[in-house]
């Protein structure tokens, strides 16, 4: 594999040395993101809640799944175009390159590399083949390669309102999430929830803080309004489950996507 060290340099190290020598969440970009003529969407930076610094991206689409992964609590570092992966094709011998778009460090130390497109079949055949080398590289060191698939709209909505309040700036003064926590002890409609609270103007932006630290739930796959239920256990109905497109440590060796309640 190759990647770019902190001297700017190009580095090639066997795959197998590199996962267990370096950190591929503080690596820059191997290979630059395009700037395509006529094209809606550009390059740009996302802000990660989980690390507190900028992570680059190359579309509308993998921006999305940095939004998912930034509010995954098992996430604890996250990189984009770390690493261009060779490997030798057995059918020709010609050397075969990939770089994944995303890389996300876990808690207990594995690591995910995946890619984002914007359908099944984006990449076409190349991508496929460069998907079989990629699972079975990282299967081989305890890690996971995943082909992430976009949530539905009226997830990939309520997240992005939720995340314009990720910074730690919209949790609001001492004691107002013990509030928040007394509030919504049970489902609770939002708006009524924080009018119990105080003035919804210095609230509402601390529940959507609270709602994107997961320390209130809801159910992402109902629109955000001010009438759904938002609770502070999870645990109790099922107005306050929240159905989740986040990773946690028991699924994400299955499908990344999958559901949970937080």
């Amino acid at each position: 594999m190759a990647f770019t060290g902190l001297s700017g340099q190009v580095t090639q190290l066997p795959w197998d040395q590199a996962v267990g020598s370096v950190r591929f969440e503080e690596l820059t970009p191997v290979s630059a993101f395009p700037v395509l003529p006529g094209r809606r969407w550009g390059p740009g930076w996302w802000w990660s809640a989980t690390t507190g610094r900028h992570v680059m991206h190359g579309s509308a689409t993998m921006r999305t799944q940095l939004m998912v992964l930034d509010r995954n609590p098992d996430v604890t570092g996250l990189s984009a175009r770390p690493v261009r992966l060779l490997s030798r094709d057995t059918s020709d011998g010609r050397v075969r390159s990939w770089v994944p778009q995303l890389f996300a460090r876990y808690a207990d130390g594995t690591g995910l590399l995946a890619d984002c497109p914007s359908s099944s079949t984006a990449g076409g055949d190349r991508a496929q083949q460069a998907r079989v080398v990629l699972e079975a590289a990282c299967a081989r060191v305890g890690w996971t390669y995943r082909r992430l698939e976009p949530p539905p709209a009226v997830v990939a909505a309520n997240l992005r309102w939720l995340a314009g309040y990720r910074h730690p700036r919209y949790q609001g003064p001492p004691g107002l999430r013990a509030a928040l926590t007394e509030a919504f002890a049970g489902p609770r409609p939002l708006a009524d929830g924080a009018a119990a609270v105080g003035d919804p103007l210095r609230v509402l932006p601390a529940v959507y803080h609270a709602l994107w630290c997961g320390h209130l739930t809801m159910s992402l796959e109902e629109p955000l309004h001010e009438e759904a239920l938002v609770c502070a256990d999870a645990g109790r109905g099922g107005g306050g489950a929240e159905s989740g497109w986040a990773t946690t440590a028991a699924t994400r060796r299955g499908e990344l996507s999958g559901r949970r309640t937080r």
